[in-house]
């Protein structure tokens, strides 16, 4: 197939859509990973009913995000993949694992014969959540650090993986908010409270580590003009944090009024955090050891591969959005018919 667009250019069309796809995961599955962090949070079996209940429709699909965005990371950007995958390839197993037994673990726990067996596939989802979050964050640290083997980076990924756990169950709580009534709402607010100030911490940690790991992300956020022009993001996500705050001191609220707003909060917390994240590596994909451009495979594969995402892409945001406009009240009881 003769490339349409120059080669570069594609280079940036994949990477666009790769981030996307992983923005879009670490939103959608971070929501219902927190819910499952969250599960042993209350003693009662009928409101741990109630969690399951409000991600049942959802969880599933919001995964389909991760496989397309490594998809797009193996067949797009090959030799990244390569590198990225054999740094990091017994956390990915392990997540693969937790995901799996969460996968798992839903489906059983609705034919559980005793409520004993229950409890014990609640605690098979709950600890396949943690597993999945604790390994997500520690890529993330891994990731952010270059690989580096020093004791202080690992130190840097295991507190990244407890930062990138705390944002799960924060994004979890407060759709948990928006979803809930009640005493599980007011359980949801108090852990909302809880969690946003070690999400600031973690956010914090990781702007200050990326550019003192590296000179040239260092001049990136510091020299002029780039200083004047990049402090909305911090600015902004100050004002949000400071905003959830002062929210979330007064919720729930009369009437249940505002109670979309912490869940679209956390998710402009999260988008912010990607954007600073991806305005520090571009146009690295590996950091400080491997490019857009010299990672991504040739235009003749690129121009034919980006027919079909521009085909499968749309499908999967149609059917996210049809089954949060079907599924968009409050959760009910659970019940298995």
């Amino acid at each position: 197939m003769t490339p349409f667009l120059p080669a570069e250019t594609l280079a940036l069309a994949f990477a666009a859509l790769m981030a996307l796809a992983i923005l879009l995961y670490v939103i959608l599955d971070g929501y219902d990973l927190g819910v499952g962090l969250l599960l042993h949070a209350t003693p009662e079996e009928r409101e741990r009913d109630r969690m399951i209940a409000s991600i049942g429709p959802f969880w599933d699909a919001n995964e389909t995000w991760l496989v397309l965005g490594v998809g797009l990371l193996l067949v797009a950007f090959p030799t990244a993949h390569g590198m990225v995958l054999t740094a990091l390839y017994l956390p990915v197993a392990l997540m693969l694992v937790g995901l799996t037994l969460r996968g798992v673990a839903f489906e059983f726990r609705a034919k559980a014969a005793t409520p004993l067996d229950k409890a014990r596939w609640d605690l098979a989802f709950a600890g396949g959540s943690a597993m999945a979050a604790l390994t997500q964050g520690w890529m993330l640290g891994r990731y952010v650090l270059g690989f580096d083997d020093s004791g202080a980076a690992i130190a840097f990924a295991a507190l990244s993986a407890l930062g990138v756990a705390a944002a799960y169950a924060f994004i979890g709580a407060c759709w948990l908010i928006w979803r809930t009534e009640g005493a599980l709402q007011r359980r949801a607010v108090a852990w909302a409270r809880r969690t946003l100030w070690v999400v600031a911490a973690g956010i914090v940690g990781v702007s200050l580590a990326t550019p003192l790991a590296s000179p040239r992300i260092l001049a990136r956020w510091f020299e002029m003009p780039n200083l004047l022009l990049l402090a909305p993001l911090p600015l902004a996500t100050g004002a949000l944090v400071l905003g959830l705050f002062a929210l979330l001191r007064h919720m729930p609220l009369p009437g249940d009024a505002l109670r979309r707003v912490p869940f679209w909060a956390a998710v402009a917390l999260f988008c912010l955090s990607f954007a600073g994240l991806a305005w520090s590596f571009f146009p690295y994909i590996v950091p400080e050891r491997l490019t857009l451009f010299q990672a991504a495979s040739a235009p003749e594969s690129l121009s034919l591969i980006l027919v079909g995402a521009a085909i499968v892409m749309p499908v999967i945001l149609a059917y996210t959005v049809l089954a949060w406009r079907i599924f968009g009240g409050k959760a009910a009881d659970l019940r298995y018919d």
